[in-house]
Formats: C-alpha cells, sequence, structure tokens
C-alpha cells in the first residue's frame, strides 16, 4: 500500500550539510503529486527494486534506503522504452547505524543480505554511511567528516539525478530527493560539488550517455558552488 503524506507520497526534501547548485533555489524545491505519481508508476515495473523495497526491512537496519542509480535510471529505462532493468549493474542500500562503524557490523548485515535476496540475482551493494569517512579518501582521494545521518550523505552523491532515495517500511514508501525530481525527468545529468571530483562525474557521464543517449549533460566546468541552503522540509 502507498501512503501518502503532506501531499507528496510520502516525500521529504531536505536539504542537509549540502552545497545548492547554480541557479537552483533549493528552498523552494517542491516535489509536486505528478511527479510523485509518475516516479512511483516507473519503479513499480522494477520488479527487483520492489523486492528490495519490500525485503530491506528484514535486515534490521535503522534509517535506510534504496538509491542512487537504480532510481534514476529506471526512470531512464522508461523514458527511453527500454526493459525497467535494462544495464542497471547494481542497487546501493545504505542505512545509518553510528553506534557501530566496524566493519564487522557492516559485514554482519552484508552477510545476513545475501540470504534475504539469494533468489534475485543482482549485485547489492550494501554501505554503512556512518562509517564512509574511515575508507574514502583512500578510495576517491578525497576525505570528509562523519556523515550525521543517512540523508546527508545521499545529499553529497556526485550527481543531483542520483541524490534519491526509497525506504519502505510498514507499508509506506517513502522518498528523499534533496535536489528534487526535476533533473530525473528531464534527463538532466547535473554535477553535484559538494564532495565529488571531475574525474568521478566525467567518468560516469561518458558511461551513461552511451547506454541512455536521451541524457543532457550539464558539464562538470558550467556548474558552480552556490551558497549553503538552509534545512527545509515538507
Amino acid at each position: 500500500m502507498v501512503v501518502y503524506e503532506h501531499g507528496v507520497f510520502a516525500a521529504r526534501v531536505r536539504f542537509p550539510a549540502a552545497r545548492q547548485v547554480k541557479q537552483k533555489n533549493m528552498e523552494h524545491i517542491m516535489v509536486d503529486q505528478q511527479q510523485i505519481d509518475r516516479l512511483h508508476a516507473m519503479l513499480l515495473q522494477n520488479k527487483t527494486l520492489q523486492v528490495l523495497l519490500d525485503r530491506a526491512g528484514e535486515l534490521g537496519m535503522s534509517n535506510w534506503y534504496v538509491g542512487a542509480g537504480c532510481i534514476s535510471q529506471t526512470v531512464w529505462n522508461s523514458l527511453h522504452g527500454f526493459d525497467p532493468e535494462h544495464a542497471i549493474k547494481d542497487y546501493d542500500l545504505v542505512y545509518y547505524d553510528g553506534g557501530d562503524i566496524s566493519y564487522e557490523a557492516e559485514d554482519k548485515i552484508i552477510q545476513q543480505a545475501k540470504d534475504v535476496f539469494k533468489d534475485i540475482g543482482v549485485h547489492i551493494d550494501i554501505i554503512n554511511e556512518a562509517r564512509v569517512h574511515l575508507w574514502i579518501e583512500q578510495k576517491l582521494g578525497y576525505s570528509i567528516d562523519q556523515y550525521k545521518n543517512v540523508e546527508e550523505a545521499i545529499s553529497t552523491w556526485p550527481t543531483t539525478i542520483t541524490c534519491v532515495g526509497i525506504n519502505r517500511m510498514h507499508g509506506v514508501t517513502k522518498v528523499f530527493a534533496p535536489f528534487g525530481l526535476d533533473d530525473v525527468f528531464n534527463m538532466v545529468i547535473r554535477p553535484n560539488k559538494y564532495f565529488s571530483k571531475k574525474e568521478i562525474y566525467d567518468s560516469k557521464v561518458e558511461k551513461w550517455t552511451k547506454i541512455w543517449p536521451k541524457l543532457t549533460v550539464v558539464k562538470w566546468d558550467d556548474e558552480q558552488r552556490g551558497e549553503e541552503p538552509k534545512k527545509y522540509s515538507v
């Protein structure tokens, strides 16, 4: 069952510590009902995604979302007329456990997930966002402070179009979209420069545009950091 909250499909549009994108007044971004209905209809076509949303709660994670590329790519597939799961290489399942940021605790969730999702045959990338600061410099070449919550982490992902998370608990589906959904439906790849690097962004652009040719790309150098947005929720 889908429950609507505040007229926006249980959507939360918040702006944690992330930079405002040029020419986007993020304090006034709203996710309208038509966008939410449209997103919901498209995501329902991705059966793997629906299984993830239905079963993720079995892992006992706090404050979790399925997000990033699997959400936007499901939309792109619909708009391109492709199979809903076309070219989706993995599914990101993120959560926040600040009480135990050990690798062992995260790996316990990963091992449990192998059993819970053993029948769906896709790669699921599970990350405790509370411990990302421990390894990100070695992997991506820059350091960060510890995230305060999973929403803050989602808000710093490399492109605005992938800064979307979906959560389903007790029959209620929630959407977290700190940059709104306009870029998602307009298929505009726009850099989110808060933590990302040009090399990371350009690599994603090159890969995605070969698969989804209708995508429009905003070049890294054409997008500038703006002011810190205020926290905002609806």
